[in-house]
């Protein structure tokens, strides 16, 4: 009985193998394929697969991280995080996951909770350049500009070509009122990617309309306006914006009131109230800020 007991062990067990590696290689052909369709925008497709892959093997950690991702693309956060979170279960000490999961609570306006993620990711991975930046935009939109300023700086630390970065770290200074460092930021940003239309508009905004006038200087803003409009197709209301506030600082009230109606027709109906106020002055012939 012994040796048939040992024998029976010895068979069964290259069956329970196969079967087991077969399970394994089908989750990897729908993750596989699920990556496919993500690089060719099937996002539908690409969720499909890896949800197979996941039916197959329920503990398939980067099938949950690609989903995730997969599902903030599409703008779904509520699902990336169930994601990240799922994913996080399996390997709490992933930094990517950490990271994804605070890029999908800042997309919803989670900004404590995208802090948090972003702290976790750099105490696992403390060169982690994104993470640092994307919890500089969360303490910046908490209007804690100091404390985005200095996320942005480490991030530049370690990825001195980061566009994104300098543009705004400018826009953390130009809040605070430290225009000349938001002046140099926004330049900086353009000297490295000259196709940044939100650079562009940035500087074109703050020197059409900066609080100090010595800074103000609208024949470069209308320049950098057109330049940011031409670089989105005419299609962004807000570089319209910029746009007529810059003529307007030139006196040139024409085309600030034309830019400005194109802009309102642009704007979703939450933004429209400021913007209107600036049309009714540009008809009045007066510049946005009144000096």
């Amino acid at each position: 009985m012994k040796n048939a007991s040992n024998k029976t062990n010895w068979t069964i067990l290259p069956i329970v193998l196969f079967f087991l590696l077969s399970c394994v290689k089908d989750a990897a052909f729908y993750f596989n394929r699920g990556n496919d369709y993500v690089d060719k925008g099937k996002y539908d497709q690409a969720i499909s697969d890896y949800t197979k892959a996941l039916e197959i093997n329920p503990r398939y950690f980067w099938a949950y991280v690609n989903r995730g991702t997969t599902y903030g693309r599409k703008g779904q956060y509520n699902e990336a995080i169930s994601d990240f979170t799922k994913a996080l279960e399996i390997n709490p000490r992933d930094a990517l996951a950490h990271y994804n999961r605070g890029l999908a609570y800042y997309n919803k306006g989670q900004y404590d909770q995208a802090i948090s993620d972003c702290t976790k990711a750099l105490e696992i991975n403390p060169r982690y350049a994104a993470a640092y930046y994307n919890r500089g935009l969360a303490y910046h939109n908490r209007g804690q500009y100091d404390e985005a300023i200095s996320d942005y700086n480490k991030a530049l630390e370690i990825d001195p070509r980061d566009a994104l970065a300098y543009c705004n770290r400018g826009f953390a200074y130009d809040n605070k009122g430290q225009y000349d460092q938001a002046i140099s930021d926004y330049t900086k940003a353009l000297e490295i990617n000259p196709r940044y239309a939100a650079a562009y508009n940035e500087l074109a905004w703050l020197l059409a309309t900066a609080k100090e006038p010595r800074i103000r200087n609208g024949k470069k803003a209308v320049e950098l306006a057109l330049r940011a409009c031409e670089l989105s197709d005419w299609k962004n209301p807000d570089y319209l914006d910029t746009l007529a506030a810059a003529y307007a600082r030139v006196d040139d009230f024409g085309n600030a009131t034309k830019w400005q109606e194109k802009a309102l027709q642009l704007f979703e109906k939450g933004e429209k109230a400021e913007a209107q106020e600036r049309l009714n002055l540009y008809r009045e012939h007066r510049p946005w800020p009144l000096d």
